[in-house]
């Protein structure tokens, strides 16, 4: 679970690093080069790693103000879409392909958009009051989430034929109904959404390495904390360099649909886990495990459902990314048994 979970966090943030890159073509069009990328991406990724290593604080502050000011201009254009492009006459866009599968590929797509927030999760070590905070912010989180992100759907529907056309649809929408100065204003806000993206996930992965280090499921070098700044700086500089090696050498949408598709196994894996921990308790209570404060109505229904969704959706990945879950499988049950064997 915690190297397919640290592949998910690490291909999902090559993606957004990949999305910056897109939508800084708007204003430097050379960006989008593969020697001008790399520098691009250098330029976002090391500073990141830079806050985070000199303290938590300051990686949570950036995430925090990035989050701000990327909301404002996404209200922004769903108010003005519903106002000036939602009454216009549209034409319909042109029909897609006939069958189930474009189905699951746009399923797969929205499981990448909705998931995520379980790395809200890994840096709750460090929280004051994680039992008390987490439920409301994930619960706050996915309500406004599912509202802003099917708003902002429907009026870029409002305003583009075909938004899969585009390249950059926010900004296309908006230079519809807002001119150019919308369009600048929406690359703007889906790079600092992007930015903030990274920000938030330099805080939370590289204590998902320090966490395996210290149970000793990874070596020791990996859970090194700064003696000045408590951080875990090994970590911090393997995600990072990490990040901008994927980003360098795939594109878009090869690490979201890899994202995506690890996503999908972990989410399985909890699916699995349910099931066994209520068979578990069926057979009676265990004094060493204490009684939970949730207990999800008709679980092993909601678990089968979970994992059968999953199964369906995985059928979408490609060889590539069937390669990539095995390496990452393989090399996660290798130091499975070294574990095991430096523990024996």
């Amino acid at each position: 679970m915690a190297w397919l979970s640290y592949l998910v966090r690490l291909t999902a943030s090559a993606t957004n690093a990949n999305l910056f890159v897109i939508y800084l073509g708007e204003f430097w069009p050379a960006a989008q080069s593969p020697q001008a990328s790399r520098l691009v991406l250098a330029a976002v990724i090391i500073p990141l790693a830079i806050v985070n290593y000199l303290g938590v604080r300051h990686g949570a502050r950036m995430s925090s103000v990035a989050v701000m000011l990327k909301l404002a201009p996404l209200l922004f254009f769903v108010a003005a879409g519903l106002v000036l492009a939602l009454p216009r006459e549209v034409p319909g866009p042109p029909s897609g392909p006939a069958g189930f599968r474009p189905w699951l590929d746009a399923l797969l797509l929205l499981v990448f958009a909705y998931g995520g927030f379980e790395a809200a999760l890994v840096p709750l070590g460090e929280a004051r009051d994680p039992r008390r905070d987490a439920p409301f912010a994930l619960a706050v989180t996915l309500l406004v989430c599912g509202t802003l992100y099917s708003l902002v759907q429907l009026v870029v529907n409002a305003a583009l034929v075909d938004p899969a056309a585009h390249q950059r649809p926010l900004a296309a929408a908006a230079l519809g109904f807002l001119g150019p100065g919308g369009a600048v204003l929406m690359a703007l806000a889906a790079m600092v959404s992007v930015y903030g993206y990274l920000a938030g996930a330099m805080v939370n992965v590289p204590r998902l390495t320090w966490a395996m280090a210290d149970r000793g499921d990874l070596p020791p070098f990996f859970g090194h904390i700064h003696p000045r700044f408590r951080t875990p700086a090994v970590s911090v500089a393997l995600f990072a360099v990490l990040v901008w090696v994927l980003a360098a050498s795939s594109g878009f949408l090869q690490n979201l649909t890899l994202s995506a598709v690890s996503r999908l196994f972990t989410y399985g894996a909890v699916c699995c886990a349910l099931i066994v921990f209520r068979v578990r308790d069926a057979a009676g209570p265990t004094p060493s495990v204490p009684a939970p404060t949730f207990r999800l109505p008709y679980g092993i229904l909601v678990a089968a459902l979970g994992l059968g969704f999953s199964t369906v959706l995985a059928t979408r990945m490609t060889q590539k990314e069937s390669v990539a879950l095995g390496v990452t499988l393989f090399l996660g049950a290798l130091n499975w048994l070294w574990v095991r064997r430096r523990g024996a």
